[in-house]
């Protein structure tokens, strides 16, 4: 595990970046402190259980609609396997609904859930504000709707049972924090970003406003580049900033490990070559994100967020939401990985699964 020690060197090297906002208003010992406790906290081992302990009997048999922004986005996809894993045996349904990066663009998508007849429905990184009239139509038929990501908001979200999510401007600050750290006179930052989905506009957001405070960071560019449309688009935007910014551009920092993995080709790796990148994304934790963190080879850290334990969540919100019982009101720890912590927690099989045992804490009041 990455030492306090090393964190400290860190936090101690982000302090001299941040001058002005709320930070300055804080003497360099206190803003000390209180960065090397969320850094050390965001490193540490996730060993402990700090979830619901009690909760409703899981209902059997029942079909649950996963309506997906994108399923080939790793995070979305490793919900999805999270809460199937959750079902086994239960009698659960999981039935994928996949908008392929459309949903926020006004298709009625939660009324083509309710088509099927379910008995709830995850909306899984499709923004809830876009979906009024089919949350309205969904609470008409008394069919619970559970978010992850449909809001930068946890908990109560208008329309939602409840939505399961990290705080993005946590997870950015975290990987902002981590980037400045590594910040120099001759640093030149990109941003990747889909404001396309609310969550990582706040995520890309965040990431900015914090960088704006580091007197070495030079922020080059934001990229927009929606999900759903940037395997096209990549190669020419790469292009773009390599020509623009030449040996300029030092660093990445965007809001989803895909974008990663899109760098990670022999077509853009031979367009950044010369620029010996270095990144680092405030989500989601993929497999991929994980074996290039431990070569050490363009990315050098992530704040990944636990797939597994989200599926499990969403699967015990619905029960919950069936049972006529309150959401558990449950938020995830933020975790941050690097090359020092990354055997840890599940980082030896290329994922982020807390070690907390939080299996078998759901399934001892479901009992299944």
């Amino acid at each position: 595990m990455t030492t306090l020690h090393s964190k400290s060197l860190i936090v101690m090297l982000f302090v001299s970046c941040f001058m002005t906002g709320a930070q300055a208003q804080q003497n360099s010992m206190q803003f000390l402190s209180a960065a090397n406790a969320k850094v050390a906290k965001a490193s540490a081992l996730k060993s402990k259980w700090d979830g619901p302990t009690s909760g409703p009997q899981l209902q059997k048999d029942k079909k649950i609609v996963f309506i997906a922004h994108d399923m080939s986005d790793a995070g979305t996809y490793g919900v999805f396997t999270g809460m199937r894993e959750a079902a086994n045996g239960t009698g659960w349904q999981i039935l994928p609904l996949d908008c392929r990066g459309q949903c926020n663009q006004g298709a009625g998508v939660v009324k083509q859930a309710l088509e099927m007849k379910p008995h709830g429905i995850v909306l899984a990184g499709v923004d809830a504000a876009s979906q009024t009239k089919g949350l309205t139509a969904a609470a008409e038929a008394k069919v619970p709707v559970v978010g992850w990501h449909a809001s930068f908001k946890s908990g109560a979200v208008p329309g939602l049972f409840t939505n399961v999510t990290t705080d993005p401007k946590d997870a950015a600050q975290i990987a902002a924090l981590f980037g400045a750290a590594e910040a120099s006179n001759k640093t030149g930052i990109v941003v990747f970003t889909d404001t396309s989905s609310p969550y990582m506009a706040t995520k890309s957001g965040a990431i900015v406003e914090a960088l704006r405070q580091c007197e070495a960071c030079r922020i080059l560019s934001t990229e927009d580049l929606p999900l759903a449309e940037s395997r096209k688009k990549f190669p020419s935007v790469i292009e773009g900033l390599v020509k623009r910014h030449g040996s300029k551009w030092t660093h990445v920092i965007a809001v989803n490990d895909v974008y990663f993995d899109m760098m990670d080709k022999p077509e853009i790796e031979k367009l950044i070559a010369a620029n010996n990148l270095r990144g680092i994304s405030a989500g989601d934790g993929s497999a991929t994100a994980y074996k290039r963190i431990r070569k050490g080879d363009l990315q050098i850290g992530s704040v990944p967020e636990p797939l597994n334990l989200h599926g499990w969540q969403l699967m015990d919100e619905l029960n919950r939401a069936m049972s006529k019982v309150a959401p558990s009101g449950y938020n995830a720890p933020l975790h941050l990985v690097t090359l020092q912590n990354i055997t840890y927690d599940g980082g030896s099989k290329d994922v982020f699964d807390p070690s907390n045992d939080f299996r078998a804490k759901y399934l001892s009041y479901w009992g299944k």
